[in-house]
């Protein structure tokens, strides 16, 4: 005889969706999102290989090409502010796949550049969808993944980075060194993304927890009775299902009542009202921090090792092999995030990734180079997917788009920074200076994260 539950019909919508077991309907949105997360990557990745190319083929000064990098950092700093706001108004998945098809677009017409002037403007477009991209898909995964779970799904979601970056790197050694217009095929490849944002718009769901803050009910209930019937859950109509994981406990408001109608009207205002500044000061000093030594250390490893004596195909090889080191530093994240928590795993990666960074600073042969350079990316990869898992869990659901895509947008100012001064920095002290300066950073970032709340296990607040 098939049990019926009539407590899932009062529960609401957002505790049903915690209570339910992993379906296949969660992993069609984890695939889904991480295709384009991937795709995100293998694009920032792909810049790194071409400017190490076109430092050779077009006789490019370091200065000048920085910009290649930084123009895109500056998109993405904007992309990541505008694009929160629209998945607050818009739909999360409305703004993804647009997001996607922008720079999947900009990135294909990036390989008919003509000048370092055209691939500086061309490369500004593709970071406003890269940019906007990345915490637009965060929250939509993070906003049906059950709670018992959240983060570690988060983190791997965040490991598709990993599997991009990994993709940049092996079109970087067999598709760059092939002449000297292999630059141009390789972002030929890299505008995939514009196809993806149609499968994206026509298969993927769109956020409950959005649905009903815009009111549309009906629209909400029918997405949490698919995601139910995925998992054999039974309703008070009398559907045949197995039995669901006990109910998550109810959510604990962050903000108070007073606060909620500024939500929509004030969304900005919100994150630095009393209930939530402290929390955006230190996430938005964390993402600071992060960006700047990772994307200070990752476009510019390429140029670095061919600066310090190795050929190019060499140093695409031995950056391709400290890339691989990303995916077990996700897998450990995403294990310990649930067993450790937010914080901890958060802080202790990222404490990892200033260790590293100061190791790889005195690295002066190939054998340290291959082994700091390695542990510089398993920690902070690491420590990439932790924090794309705490940060949309801060936020209340009308400002959790525009909350994690502020955190994202004020860290890329960082991205624009770093690859600007990388170069100056290597010129005054070689490798060792901007090295030392990402370990620094590290370490403000760790003490940052340990002032952040740990949520780990609790319902989203709505």
């Amino acid at each position: 005889m098939t049990e019926t539950r009539p407590a899932v019909a009062t529960r609401t919508r957002s505790q049903r969706l915690d209570a339910l077991p992993w379906t296949r309907k969660h992993s069609k949105v984890l695939a889904g999102s991480g295709i384009g997360w991937a795709l995100d990557a293998m694009d920032v990745g792909l810049i790194s290989f071409v400017i190490a190319q076109l430092a050779v083929v077009w006789s490019a000064e370091a200065s000048e090409l920085s910009w290649v990098a930084s123009a895109g950092f500056l998109g993405m700093a904007i992309g990541a502010s505008l694009g929160g706001l629209l998945a607050d108004r818009l739909g999360r998945r409305q703004v993804f796949a647009l997001t996607l098809l922008v720079y999947g677009v900009a990135t294909g017409l990036s390989a008919l550049s003509w000048s370092v002037g055209v691939l500086i403007l061309l490369r500004f477009v593709v970071g406003l969808g890269l940019g906007a991209e990345l915490p637009v898909a965060s929250t939509l995964v993070s906003e049906f993944a059950p709670a018992r779970i959240r983060g570690r799904v988060i983190v791997i979601l965040e490991s598709f980075w990993a599997v991009g970056w990994t993709a940049a790197a092996l079109i970087g050694f067999f598709v760059v060194p092939t002449g000297t217009d292999g630059w141009r095929w390789a972002l030929l490849i890299g505008a995939a993304p514009a196809v993806w944002a149609i499968v994206v718009r026509l298969r993927m769901p769109e956020s409950v927890r959005y649905l009903e803050s815009t009111g549309r009910s009906a629209e909400a209930e029918a997405t949490v009775r698919e995601f139910e019937d995925a998992a054999g859950v039974s309703r008070a109509d009398g559907s045949p299902a197995r039995p669901a994981p006990a109910a998550t406990p109810a959510p604990t408001a962050s903000v108070s009542t007073a606060s909620i109608s500024t939500l929509k009207t004030r969304p900005f205002a919100t994150l630095f009202g009393r209930e939530l500044r402290g929390r955006t000061i230190s996430l938005w000093i964390v993402w600071f921090c992060v960006n700047f030594s990772y994307y200070g250390a990752f476009i510019w490893l390429p140029t670095l090792l061919v600066a310090a004596g190795f050929p190019l195909v060499r140093s695409f090889e031995y950056t391709l092999i400290i890339t691989l080191a990303q995916l077990p530093g996700y897998a450990v994240s995403a294990f310990l995030i649930e067993r450790w928590g937010r914080r901890a795993t958060l802080a202790v990666f990222l404490a990892g990734s200033a260790v590293s960074a100061g190791l790889f600073a005195t690295a002066d042969d190939v054998t340290s180079i291959l082994i700091f350079g390695s542990m510089l990316s398993f920690f902070n990869l690491g420590a990439w997917g932790a924090l794309y898992a705490v940060t949309p869990e801060l936020y209340p659901t009308r400002v959790r788009g525009t909350g994690a895509g502020w955190a994202a947008g004020f860290g890329r100012l960082a991205s624009i920074i770093a690859p600007l001064l990388v170069p100056i920095m290597s010129a005054a002290g070689g490798t060792a200076l901007p090295f030392a300066v990402f370990a620094a950073f590290f370490v403000v970032a760790a003490i940052a994260a340990l002032t952040l709340p740990d949520l780990r296990g609790k319902p989203l607040d709505d």
